[in-house]
């Protein structure tokens, strides 16, 4: 659905890159390398998004480092629309309201990481989650959002070394006090 309102490839792997996860970051090198597309092609898509206001660039030596401009109006829109195209809102509205007693839901693996992928691993913590149901739930979730879903299930006294060790590499989509 994405690609046939945005038709560049580079466009659409950079807004999956800077607008899910808001810690990430990134040099022209490095992105060459993980997208595997050519420098200028990158280079142009980042000038229209810095010139738009939508990335900030921090000068590093002879290198820009790129992030998301968070407080930029159509930070918030981007990061919806991004979510509902690797269906992270089906997920939630098909298994963790259902669930009980989840606490907090978090996305990690490549998408996380801004990438692309067919596969959506999540980070459930709650307290008396039923495995059985949430492994139905996610059966049923899959074919709705075309992509295989692995998770992780953690009581919430036994969360948080996990998290604390791998927050850069996560992204919250639920937590219950919100």
């Amino acid at each position: 659905m994405l690609e046939s309102l945005i038709t560049s490839k580079t466009r659409i792997k950079l807004l999956l890159k800077f607008f899910l996860n808001i810690n990430n970051q990134g040099y022209l090198r490095s992105l060459e390398a993980e997208f595997n597309e050519s420098t200028n092609g990158i280079r142009q898509e980042l000038n229209r998004f810095e010139q738009a206001g939508l990335l900030l660039a921090e000068s590093d030596g002879n290198k820009k480092l790129y992030r998301a401009n968070t407080l930029h109006p159509l930070f918030k829109d981007l990061n919806s629309i991004i979510r509902k195209f690797i269906g992270v809102e089906e997920v939630i509205e098909q298994v963790i309201d259902r669930l009980g007693n989840v606490q907090r839901v978090y996305l990690e693996g490549m998408i996380a990481r801004g990438l692309d992928s067919d596969i959506i691993d999540l980070m459930i913590i709650g307290d008396n989650i039923d495995r059985n149901y949430l492994s139905n739930l996610v059966e049923k979730a899959e074919p709705l959002i075309g992509r295989k879903i692995r998770y992780l299930v953690f009581e919430e006294a036994d969360a948080e070394v996990y998290v604390q060790k791998h927050n850069k590499e996560m992204v919250l989509i639920f937590d219950h006090l919100v």
